[in-house]
């Protein structure tokens, strides 16, 4: 599934070649692609029409455009999400769930997703939650407004993250992909972190000290950043950039993925346990399992 630096990708290609642009007609090609707006295809199609772009946003794996009328057009890119522009007259291949043309007469826009988990929604902005830290300030698409701040953001606040990640009960690599704790951390970027952090997924977080919290996070960035500057991982066709391009950050993995070949710190073997019907990588000697762990 997407993560942080590949949706903050196809964010970015939206903000160059969407926002500004007038809707002139939408296609929905297949109901699952709008099966959690309530109107419909038809009604998406009939709302959507005539809407102007006014800005493109994210918050995690969640993207948004934002468009007049204070409603967003909400997209979650599931496994295998995609949102290309190109020429209008270039074929549609046939996993193309929605096509959106302009009134300029300009490049397309295609949701493209070959396994139909991602999904469009027209919804409404709101303030965040309660729970939301008291940096907050921007509005957000109503059914993510319980999503926490990623750490990219300047709403994170890494006091409270820290004060909220010791309190739990939980496996480190759990937390991190808990979206009400840090947004944007899958599978992939939790494995790379934890890595580099020196801690075992497993680690009760509760027992983590304030430094090694820091440690965590710091990664966490790191390798967020260097993601994003790579264009996101990619291991098939399934994630692509709006122009159609893979990212290139497979090359840099340090750990996921990694099974049986040596670490580039120590030289031993990484090693794949199994993790919530995934798998997680580490290396034995680096990242030790605790002797009390939370499996």
């Amino acid at each position: 599934m997407p993560e942080l630096p590949e949706v903050e990708t196809v964010r970015a290609g939206l903000e160059t070649h969407v926002v500004g642009r007038t809707v002139a007609d939408v296609q929905v090609l297949h109901p699952r692609a709008v099966r959690r707006d309530h109107a419909g295809p038809a009604g998406f199609e009939a709302a959507m029409a005539g809407r102007t772009v006014k800005r493109a946003e994210r918050r995690g794996k969640y993207l948004w455009l934002a468009l007049d009328d204070d409603e967003a057009l909400l997209a979650h890119l599931g496994m295998s999400g995609q949102m290309v522009v190109g020429d209008p007259e270039r074929p549609l291949s046939p996993h193309v769930r929605a096509r959106f043309t302009f009134t300029d007469g300009g490049a397309d826009l295609r949701f493209t997703d070959q396994r139909t988990f991602g999904h469009l929604m027209l919804v409404p902005f709101v303030h965040g939650d309660q729970d939301t830290p008291a940096t907050e300030t921007r509005e957000l698409p109503a059914p993510i407004a319980h999503i926490a701040p990623d750490p990219m953001e300047a709403a994170f606040d890494p006091d409270d993250f820290a004060a909220r990640l010791t309190r739990r009960h939980t496996g480190v690599k759990r937390a991190l992909l808990d979206q009400s704790l840090i947004s944007g951390v899958g599978n992939i970027y939790a494995d790379e972190a934890l890595w580099r952090a020196r801690l075992h997924w497993a680690r009760p977080t509760e027992t983590l000290k304030r430094g090694e919290v820091s440690r965590l996070l710091e990664a966490v960035r790191e390798v967020l950043s260097e993601a994003l500057i790579a264009g996101g991982t990619s291991f098939d066709a399934l994630y692509v950039d709006v122009n159609g391009e893979s990212g290139f950050f497979d090359r840099s993995l340090q750990a996921y993925g990694r099974e049986g070949e040596p670490c580039s710190r120590c030289g031993t073997p990484i090693r794949r346990d199994s993790f919530m019907n995934r798998s997680s990588y580490s290396c034995p000697h680096c990242q030790p399992r605790p002797r009390r762990a939370h499996l």
